[in-house]
């Protein structure tokens, strides 16, 4: 079977020399063209935004368990688990070490004596605030680059991609 070819990347021709918002084709507007655009510098930012954290004593994985729990309040291991995507053995251990790290606390689970609750302390929180913070100075500095067209561009991706990843 003939492969196709590469998807073009996207060029935004002339957008240096004119200080202007790129020019965009209409190729490179066809949704399989633009997935794999998006997908590139979203990986990308992400990535980025992940060295801006409040320490480098919690891993990533760490760090988004206690974000979920910051977010969504006590969960079992098993609930955690499920919202990370990961199986029980690991999370027992991200658990295991967010517990040691003084970040999260075990409590006996109110209905079922056979679980337990994971909650988030005050240094959990305070973690959670900092990167938070950090990763938004961060970004914060890199958007005060762009001009305001491209920030209001920016603007309006962030409202269409909360609707792209909604169920």
């Amino acid at each position: 079977m003939p492969s196709s070819p590469p998807a073009p990347a996207l060029t935004g021709a002339g957008a240096e020399a004119t200080g202007r918002l790129p020019e965009v084709t209409a190729a490179e507007c066809r949704p399989a063209v633009l997935a794999g655009e998006l997908r590139v510098s979203l990986t990308h930012t992400v990535r980025r935004l992940r060295l801006e954290r409040s320490s480098e004593r919690i891993t990533d994985g760490q760090y988004a368990t206690l974000a979920a729990l910051a977010n969504r309040g006590p969960m079992t291991p098993t609930a955690l688990a499920e919202d990370q995507h990961v199986q029980g053995p690991p999370m027992t251990r991200t658990v295991n070490a967010l517990v040691e790290a003084g970040l999260v606390r075990r409590d006996a689970h109110p209905t079922d004596g056979r679980q337990v609750l994971v909650h988030i302390t005050e240094a959990g929180q305070a973690e959670v605030r900092e990167t938070r913070r950090r990763r938004n100075e961060w970004l914060a500095k890199r958007l005060a680059t762009l001009d305001p067209a491209e920030r209001e561009v920016l603007a309006q991706a962030s409202v269409i991609l909360r609707t792209v990843i909604a169920p």
